[in-house]
């Protein structure tokens, strides 16, 4: 038996196409499947218990974010492993098979992830290294973009690497990840303080702390969208890809570096970012070209968040009320 735990907000289409795939991609597993909705606007509860009778609906009256909501879900799991799927990514044929027999066969893993594949095509980020002030500005400048294939400037996620084979890695994106249960048992579920991003890698980071594995395997895949749920926010704005909603990453990111690295690790991520910002501003005051002004706007717009988010959680010390 396999647990599938989806968390969905505000995605009753795609959650739809999503569960759907699930089950006409994996006819020959055991599974339970779990959705876990943080109280949609858009009826995603009433589809799911209309379309998807089987499927065990926890209807939250409001939201929780995604470290709560999957954690509903695991006390509730009865599954040997527990499959997280965002509900815009569409599992492949045999993925969760193939995540299966590499968990049974590879005892010290506690967490597999496979390839995430852009609706184009493309692949997307599968496989990471942890985080650093380092990999920050290397994204931010847009070097690490320029140079994708470069194993020192795309350090952050293996570049160079042909995601052809198994690989042990630091973390692995929530989109598609396979959990072993009794490392959950062992380390503990999502910490909560995270309502959305930086829980997997926390997840990992413990994991690996406490002697389990990560892995990235080749043979198991996953079509995604890209930041179905968080679009549905029109009261925030997102960051340069426009995919993750900005002052909800900043305060995740302030939160796992003082609590895995401490202040330090805080000051050095927050200044790096601040220091790109206080460059782009210059640049654009400095330099004329078509524009500029929105660009200064941009930057001075984003130190902003950096300041007040730092200030939110006290510099990584405390998470503030949810919903955020």
């Amino acid at each position: 038996m396999v647990s599938i735990v989806i968390v969905s907000y505000n995605t009753r289409d795609i959650l739809r196409n999503c569960i759907q795939s699930l089950y006409d991609n994996s006819p020959d597993v055991n599974m339970e499947v779990f959705v876990v909705d943080n109280n949609s606007g858009d009826d995603s509860a009433a589809m799911v218990q209309q379309d998807f009778p089987l499927v065990r609906l926890i209807a939250n009256t409001g939201n929780l974010g995604f470290a709560a909501a999957n954690n509903q879900a695991f006390a509730l799991a009865s599954g040997r492993y527990v499959i997280l799927l965002n509900p815009d990514a569409y599992i492949r044929p045999l993925s969760i098979r193939n995540c299966i027999e590499f968990m049974d066969r590879t005892p010290l893993c506690g967490l597999c992830g496979g390839k995430i594949i852009s609706p184009e095509g493309r692949l997307e980020p599968s496989a990471r290294r942890f985080p650093s002030a380092l990999s920050k500005l290397l994204t931010l400048s847009g070097i690490r973009g320029k140079y994708p294939n470069s194993p020192i400037l795309n350090y952050h996620e293996f570049g160079g690497f042909a995601h052809d084979r198994p690989m042990e890695v630091d973390w692995i994106p929530g989109t598609f990840t396979i959990v072993r249960r009794a490392m959950l048992d062992a380390i503990g579920f999502f910490d909560e303080r995270f309502y959305l991003y930086y829980e997997e890698t926390d997840l990992c980071l413990r994991a690996k702390r406490a002697g389990w594995k990560v892995y990235f395997i080749a043979d198991a895949e996953v079509m995604h969208i890209g930041g179905a749920c968080s679009k549905t926010r029109k009261d925030k704005s997102f960051d340069q890809l426009a995919s993750q909603v900005l002052s909800f990453r900043m305060r995740s990111e302030w939160l796992y570096y003082r609590k895995n690295k401490g202040l330090p690790a805080v000051f050095s991520s927050a200044g790096s970012e601040l220091l790109w910002q206080a460059f782009r501003y210059a640049k654009n005051l400095l330099i004329a070209s078509d524009g500029a002004e929105e660009k200064r706007r941009t930057a001075a717009g984003v130190a902003q968040q950096i300041v007040q988010s730092l200030k939110d959680t006290r510099f990584g010390a405390v998470s503030p009320p949810s919903p955020w």
